[in-house]
């Protein structure tokens, strides 16, 4: 099966895509020709020189990482800091380097998914859902279509709400329209006014899924010319967002979920505020930095809260109405590998992925 850099990323942008990561982000392709074709990928928590140096020794020429080895511009490349070795190192061996970072986090079934798996949690919703990513599109067809082109919207991925799919709303109207000598009109006759039964009709889109789907609804169109509105919508989008928040199958004592908790994530210590609650059930987590989410935990009841790279006067903030618990960056993250290679794994078959073998954690315990 041969494959190219783009056949990947394009199919991991398909539920990530690069326009939901956050503005100081730099997700993406951040080394290498898109065209490039794949010999073996390499999955990574970090990209680091032993990354590349593991890449090299399998015979891989891209590696995909969670985090973006580039967060700056690099005005130099002499090799004088890690950074800088990275990029040097990749380019020299024809290693692509691609980084799914935040748009990950945000997806619903990514980062923090895979950490609700890990918890227990079987049924997380989004913690704080993103405002200003979904639109309305509005659409005019002659009645007898109308079902037709819906079809072909919702398998393009629009009408989603939620839990629930193929959400529209439609409404009987009539047309009218005057076709020019040079028009090829599926109704009526050219230079005479036609009028026609039509539906109206309403779908809500992903902002990043609008081209696909507004293809998909003039392929099936049966007019020459198809009337539609696009308009931009305030509703926050469940599906889409920072962090997670779900309860457990059963409440656990306070300190026998956090010695679950330290197992699951292999944690070589736990940071956490004053034990306030002698149970847990709500439990609000995110991967990664997640400090400025303790805001949305505490105003949703959450008992504890699950993160990393909490700052010592952060702690104060849990003001005795939740648990903080810290348990490390790299901690909270340290399965994002495991969930992009399930996620390859399921379009990309027979190709050959491979999990890093290589610790990028810079921080130890002693």
């Amino acid at each position: 099966m041969e494959l190219k850099v783009n056949n990947i990323t394009d199919y991991l942008e398909g539920f990530a895509p690069l326009s939901s990561q956050e503005s100081y982000d730099n997700s993406g392709l951040i080394v290498g020709n898109r065209e490039m074709k794949v010999t073996e990928v390499l999955l990574s928590l970090d990209c680091i020189e032993e990354t590349v140096e593991e890449a090299i020794k399998i015979g891989a020429n891209l590696i995909i990482a969670h985090h973006p080895i580039v967060f700056g511009g690099l005005k130099q490349l002499n090799g004088k800091n890690y950074v800088e070795r990275t990029v040097i190192k990749a380019i020299k061996n024809d290693i692509a380097i691609y980084a799914i970072h935040t748009n990950l986090d945000n997806y619903k079934f990514g980062v923090n998914y895979e950490i609700a798996k890990r918890i227990g949690i079987d049924n997380p919703r989004v913690l704080a859902p993103k405002k200003n990513v979904l639109k309305k599109l509005v659409f005019f067809c002659p009645e007898n279509e109308a079902e037709k082109v819906t079809r072909a919207i919702f398998e393009a991925g629009g009408g989603n709400i939620g839990e629930y799919a193929e959400c529209s709303f439609s409404s009987d109207g009539e047309g009218t329209f005057l076709p020019n000598e040079k028009a090829n009109p599926t109704l009526g006759t050219k230079g005479k006014q036609e009028k026609a039964k039509e539906k109206r009709v309403e779908v809500l889109i992903s902002a990043h899924k609008e081209r696909q789907i507004v293809n998909a609804m003039i392929s099936a169109h049966p007019y020459e010319e198809v009337a539609h509105e696009i308009y931009p919508i305030s509703n926050v989008n469940q599906d889409e967002g920072s962090g997670m928040i779900g309860k457990l199958e059963k409440p656990m004592e306070v300190k026998a979920f956090l010695k679950h908790i330290k197992t699951a994530f292999n944690c070589g210590t736990i940071q956490h505020t004053e034990l306030v609650k002698q149970e847990i059930e709500t439990v609000a987590f995110c991967g990664g930095s997640g400090s400025f989410l303790l805001g949305n935990a505490k105003s949703q009841k959450a008992d504890i809260y699950i993160t990393g790279d909490f700052k010592y006067h952060e702690f104060f903030d849990a003001e005795k109405e939740i648990i903080i618990a810290d348990i490390g960056h790299f901690e909270s993250e340290q399965y994002t590998p495991d969930l992009i290679l399930a996620l390859l794994k399921k379009n990309f078959i027979n190709f050959a992925f491979h999990l890093s073998k290589v610790n990028t954690n810079p921080i130890n315990y002693f």
